[in-house]
């Protein structure tokens, strides 16, 4: 599943290929499970708005929208086309004349929002295609349907941002919880965005065992994790994430990040500082990796 160094790098190419641009139609797919809105609702909500910024907050990326005048020989022009495309769903829903609404991707393990031409073939594992008046289509592709599609209005993450929140307030939201911090760390209720790469290369560099308690490390310790966190994202963001698996920029590219990577993936290599083997346990389901030398 994405991070939030690969949401980010995601969501700043987006902004860069398709703010301004104009959502003329919405085609939605018949499968229910990445629709997390009603389907209606989703429709309405985006069609002829402008899109007028695309963030990263948490895991999520949110395309932000506000209202574009249409006549009513427009609006019923792009509704006529629309309608040929089988599952497509209209609604007249209140939402589609909020001035702040918002269109909220959760990419789940496989998502992927490309921007192509229309000519372009479209993926059998498509389930959502917005027509743009640029002439580009923006389609949502999610082979294993783990990806979430819905809109909002004032969207905010469960947890603190891990590149907002301040020290102190780190500090308290650890301190003193009794599990271990590697399951704290990937609790979305405390820290939106930091999963089991970033969680495991932080804790490396922090000198902090994967699999100790909370409540049992001092303010210097979670102040040190604080520092390795921010170090971390922001190098991985600057190298465009972590590619491990499928994941790809919103350019098609690849992260270099993963070259980075101290602890995470590395079972039975040599730790870069002590030589000593890297290992790999499980934590609450979830692999863990780290050096028994160098965490304590």
């Amino acid at each position: 599943m994405p991070e939030l160094p690969e949401v980010e790098t995601i969501a700043n190419g987006l902004a860069r290929r398709v703010t301004g641009d104009l959502i003329k139609s919405v085609w939605l797919g018949s499968k229910p499970e990445p629709l997390k809105s009603p389907p209606g609702e989703i429709a309405a909500t985006l069609e002829f708005k402008r899109i007028s910024g695309v963030r990263r907050v948490g895991k999520h990326i949110v395309f932000d929208l506000e209202p574009n005048k249409a006549s009513p020989r427009e609006k019923a022009s792009v509704a006529g086309r629309s309608a040929k495309k089988a599952s497509v769903v209209r609604s007249s829903s209140s939402k589609a004349d909020v001035s702040n609404a918002q269109w909220i991707v959760h990419l789940g393990m496989t998502g992927r929002l490309l921007v192509c031409d229309p000519q372009e073939e479209v993926p059998k594992h498509t389930h959502a295609i917005l027509t743009l008046a640029s002439g580009r289509e923006l389609r949502f592709v999610d082979p294993r349907r783990f990806g979430r599609l819905s809109v909002a209005q004032g969207f905010k993450a469960a947890g603190s941002e891990p590149l907002e929140v301040q020290v102190e307030r780190f500090v308290e939201l650890f301190r003193g919880r009794k599990t271990p911090i590697k399951s704290a760390l990937l609790n979305q209720k405390l820290l939106s965005g930091v999963g089991n790469i970033y969680a495991d290369e932080s804790l490396f560099r922090a000198g902090i065992r994967p699999r100790r308690h909370a409540d049992s490390l001092t303010k210097q310790d979670l102040r040190r994790l604080y520092l390795a966190i921010q170090e971390v994202l922001k190098e991985a963001i600057a190298l465009g994430g972590s590619s491990v698996s499928d994941y790809v920029g919103a350019d098609g590219e690849e992260g270099f990040f993963q070259l980075q990577h101290r602890v995470y993936g590395r079972e039975g290599e040599p730790c870069l500082v002590c030589k000593r083997p890297i290992k790999r346990i499980v934590i609450a389901g979830r692999s863990s990796h780290y050096c028994p030398n160098c965490q304590k």
